[in-house]
């Protein structure tokens, strides 16, 4: 997507990037769209120029129409596999790089536990690209949001790491790709 200003057509709730705090954005700020990925909008603050991220359902506040990027709908007699897990994770990005946590080799551990009649569990360890980033439990929610909307599972924990420390060698080939590195 190329950058797009934009004004506020309503006040929006936004979470400030890096520090992952959330701010009240009022009608009529003036922001640039420099992401719009998954089901998140990252916006450049010309005024502060600060990062902030809004959810898909405040698209309408940016002008934009909601893009729905909600998780892909299962059927209710299905399972969740280890397959449909990781494709959920491929939908949460960081919202500073355009890349999902997967391609960005941000996802160390992946354990999907079968439950009776079906259900399972899944735990998830992941890192950041920087220790600091406060944005962590946020990706973290986004990432257990996902999981937890597909069929049978009971429940979803998303704990966030810091050994191996993240080095770009853990990238994905498409994800360096993507970055233009190595």
């Amino acid at each position: 997507m190329s950058h797009e200003d934009v004004k506020l057509q309503r006040d929006c709730e936004a979470i400030r990037i890096p520090q992952g705090t959330t701010v009240l954005l009022p009608q009529g700020t003036h922001a640039r769209i420099t992401q719009a990925l998954g089901d998140t909008y990252t916006l450049q603050l010309p005024s502060s120029g600060g990062l902030v991220r809004i959810a898909d359902k405040d698209a309408d506040a940016i002008g934009q129409t909601p893009r729905n990027a909600a998780p892909v709908a299962y059927t209710s007699n299905q399972s969740a596999t280890e397959e449909m897990v990781w494709d959920q994770l491929r939908q949460v990005y960081d919202p500073e790089i355009p890349i999902n946590v997967v391609d960005l080799g941000l996802i160390y551990d992946l354990r999907l536990e079968s439950l009776p009649q079906g259900r399972s569990t899944v735990l998830v360890q992941m890192t950041l690209t920087a220790q600091g980033c406060g944005m962590g439990p946020t990706i973290a929610r986004d990432a257990q949001r996902r999981i937890q909307s597909l069929p049978g599972v009971t429940r979803a924990e998303v704990q966030v790491v810091w050994d191996p420390p993240w080095h770009p060698e853990m990238m994905s080939a498409e994800g360096k790709k993507r970055l233009g590195v190595g």
